[in-house]
């Protein structure tokens, strides 16, 4: 059994898929747009592992606490720690907001973690 993908609400739909393309190297599906139900999405796919599919409607409620119950963030893994360094170091120069700086943790991951576009929680790995 495997994740075959997750999917995330955003506000901005074009924007959310050119971030994730520009930095984490996602390809994407063409645009479904359901005209009956005012929703759309993409898929996205990145080489291999699951699939993220990111979704928008009109009516959507703006919540982004980071203190909840429910999934709070992704995780990307990059290959190595200078590909962690430099990623985080391009977000950042880019102007996002990085929670931590790239450090092994007591858990014994080599990780960052940012605020992503519209504020999505990204851990960066090996």
């Amino acid at each position: 059994m495997k994740i075959e993908h997750i999917a995330a609400y955003v506000k901005d739909l074009e924007g959310a898929k050119n971030f994730f393309e520009k930095y984490f190297g996602a390809k994407s599906n063409e645009l479904y747009h359901n005209t009956e139900k005012n929703f759309k999405s993409y898929f996205l796919s990145f080489g291999n592992g699951a699939r993220l599919e990111i979704m928008n409607k009109p009516e959507l409620e703006a919540s982004r606490s980071l203190n909840r119950v429910g999934l709070i963030h992704l995780a990307f893994s990059v290959g190595s720690k200078e590909k962690v360094v430099e990623l985080t170091e391009k977000l950042k120069s880019d102007g996002f907001k990085i929670m931590s700086e790239p450090r092994t943790t007591g858990d014994g991951y080599f990780e960052s973690c940012v605020l992503g576009f519209e504020n999505i929680q990204i851990e960066i790995t090996i």
